[in-house]
């Protein structure tokens, strides 16, 4: 007597997840979690930080130079922000191009209660690195407070009688660089191009908050 055999499938049933969520189910999972990461990321991006209300005039008390021949710029920084990079970088290209036209300093913030060389990132050398631009440690963020700066990469610009011209970030977004209304703003002011007084959006991370790119002491740069 003939022995039927049952035939063997050519391809083998599809595995069922634990739950009963199959591999489609399993892939629009994904890709939505994909998805809703880049769109906050690109929110997270492209959220500016506080600005604080900027003084009109040179603050009375400031312990920072002003230039009584030329401009004056000054960036308030975080030395662990990783969006602060993109801020330094954007000033060495407006210091490049705008060659004796200002005078430029970088004060980064030093909390109360960190090791002497907390500062001492690669930021510090980037910013030093500059031709005519001077690095300062802001102890305690006093002048930072002085200013009502509030985020990594604020900058502002005051003309040689303390008078404000400038007051903003000059990146296109955190951590971003490339063209923006910032350093077109700045360029348009020292080459004579514009005599309104100019602001742009900051992207960064907060000076007196948590830094998302932590050193080992864990800090948080918390207002006193």
């Amino acid at each position: 007597m003939k022995t039927s055999c049952t035939p063997i499938a050519e391809h083998p049933p599809q595995a069922i997840m634990p739950g009963g969520y199959g591999t489609p189910a399993m892939a629009i999972f994904w890709v939505s979690a994909i998805v809703i990461s880049m769109v906050f990321m690109f929110r997270y991006s492209n959220s500016p930080g506080g600005a604080g209300i900027t003084p009109i005039h040179w603050p009375a008390g400031s312990h920072i130079a002003l230039e009584t021949h030329r401009p004056t710029l000054i960036m308030f920084a975080h030395p662990h922000c990783p969006c602060t990079r993109a801020s330094i970088g954007e000033l060495e290209q407006l210091m490049a191009d705008c060659q004796g036209r200002l005078s430029a300093q970088v004060w980064f913030i030093k909390p109360v209660g960190v090791p002497q060389d907390w500062t001492d990132t690669d930021l510090w050398d980037k910013a030093s690195a500059i031709p005519g631009v001077t690095v300062h440690r802001d102890d305690d963020g006093v002048e930072a407070r002085r200013f009502q700066a509030e985020t990594s990469g604020q900058s502002v610009l005051y003309d040689q009688a303390g008078q404000l011209l400038f007051h903003g970030g000059i990146t296109i977004s955190r951590g971003h660089f490339g063209d923006n209304p910032g350093l077109g703003a700045l360029e348009a002011l020292l080459a004579h191009k514009s005599l309104n007084q100019a602001q742009a959006p900051v992207f960064g991370c907060s000076l007196f908050g948590t830094c998302t790119n932590q050193n080992q002491t864990g800090v948080a740069l918390g207002k006193q």
